[in-house]
């Protein structure tokens, strides 16, 4: 039995314990692995890019429980999927919309087909959420759990790449713990790019020239720009911190162009 845990509640966070007391007390034996606890506050997005990049190399039988709830106590409802041989417990709130038509079944949870953990209204990864994470490792199916639920929230797409005939306009989204500013600019929009000194890569007033393979074919504190092992376009600083030295962050535009230049 294996679950992951992703939240921004923090790593000394009490609610991750009381989280992981309630899988350990409902499903004795479990293996509980921390994804990440450091997704920035009620950052749905950030925490739905995370769970994209990671839940493909999980193994087949994996439960993903995920607690980035912000609309915790409205109306907004907790979803039960099954995707990728792999189930995820969490709120509809755009967190699993990447899983559009990729889902074998998915159901709204129905707190009656559980036993709450308690009966908060501000905490329903503890107390709805976790009970039916462990139902599922102990072996009930997903449908027992709850009607046919329809389609996924979709997060707002928000300045999504543009691409032309000789330029591509994207903006960071990610700033990772390097400082490596990660871009939208995925690369199935290179196809027909040069990689080479004649592709500009520019942030601002900041601007490098190519896509490189790795950091180590040029020296320390070079600004360089690659794809990164996510298929994303970055803007790294070679053993330093881009998003500092280029005091850039999460939604600064970035554009490539291979235009003429004199």
């Amino acid at each position: 039995m294996l679950v992951t845990l992703t939240t921004d509640f923090g790593l000394s966070s009490r609610y991750v314990a009381q989280l992981k007391g309630v899988l350990y007390s409902r499903a004795p034996g479990v293996t509980v692995v921390d994804l990440s606890h450091e997704v920035p506050p009620q950052d749905i997005a950030a925490a739905a890019r995370l769970l994209e990049a990671a839940a493909p190399y999980w193994p087949a039988g994996t439960v993903h429980l995920v607690v980035v709830d912000p609309g915790v106590g409205a109306d907004r409802p907790i979803v039960v999927i099954e995707a990728l041989g792999q189930r995820f417990v969490g709120p509809d709130n755009g967190l699993f919309g990447w899983l559009d038509g990729q889902t074998d079944s998915i159901r709204t949870l129905e707190p009656q087909e559980i036993q709450p953990a308690g009966d908060s209204h501000t905490f329903h990864g503890r107390d709805l959420m976790a009970p039916a994470a462990a139902l599922l490792l102990t072996g009930t199916p997903v449908a027992e759990l709850g009607p046919p639920h329809g389609c996924l929230t979709m997060l707002p797409q928000q300045d999504g790449p543009t691409a032309g005939d000789d330029r591509i306009e994207g903006r960071v989204v990610e700033v990772d713990r390097y400082g490596n500013l990660i871009t939208n600019i995925g690369a199935n929009l290179l196809e027909d790019a040069p990689r080479d000194e004649r592709l500009r890569v520019t942030l601002g007033e900041h601007e490098t020239f190519g896509l490189w393979r790795t950091y180590a074919e040029n020296p320390p504190q070079t600004l360089v720009a690659l794809v990164s092992s996510g298929g994303m376009v970055e803007m790294a600083l070679v053993n330093g911190n881009a998003a500092e030295m280029l005091a850039a962050g999460v939604g600064d535009a970035v554009c490539l162009d291979w235009t003429a230049r004199d």
